[in-house]
């Protein structure tokens, strides 16, 4: 019997902007993980109206809807489990021992992926307004079983 495939869509620092670029590259996505930077409650609306989201709050984020977001979250997805911050700097355990799949993060407006002793690190970039001459990217992390498959999409803005 093949494993069924879950498709996470990750976005971050969209600073009060979601692009229609992004939401259609988000689409299809059995949920959305946004790893801070908001910038309006808007965002989590729209993206909700996409798949179940899960979002944690950014450095920007200091209105009154943003404080009810959590500075970390653990979202299950099937057997793994992606632990999610805003600013990597502020990563205070260690997500091998945790067990942990994946440790999603953004801030520094980079999109990387990179394996650190069997743990995903992803930063999805930016989705939101250009900064400096970076690309407009989101993620999305393909899981079957306990493999991870992610991939950074760049938005043709």
């Amino acid at each position: 019997m093949p494993e069924t495939e879950t498709i996470v869509g990750v976005i971050s620092d969209t600073h009060g902007l979601l692009r229609p670029e992004a939401v259609a590259a988000l689409q299809g996505s059995d949920l959305i993980i946004h790893a801070g930077d908001v910038g309006k409650p808007e965002v989590i609306d729209t993206l909700r109206g996409v798949a179940p989201t899960f979002v944690v709050r950014g450095n920007i984020d200091k209105a009154h809807w943003a404080q009810a977001l959590p500075m970390t979250e653990l979202v299950a997805v099937g057997a793994s489990w992606f632990f999610v911050l805003h600013e990597i700097s502020q990563l205070d355990l260690d997500p091998a021992t945790a067990s942990f799949a994946a440790v999603v993060y953004g801030h520094s407006h980079v999109p990387s992926i990179e394996t650190r002793d069997g743990v995903l690190f992803l930063n999805p970039g930016s989705a939101g307004p250009r900064r400096f001459k970076l690309p407009v990217t989101v993620a999305r992390v393909v899981i079957s079983g306990r493999r991870l498959a992610p991939e950074i999409v760049e938005l043709k803005v």
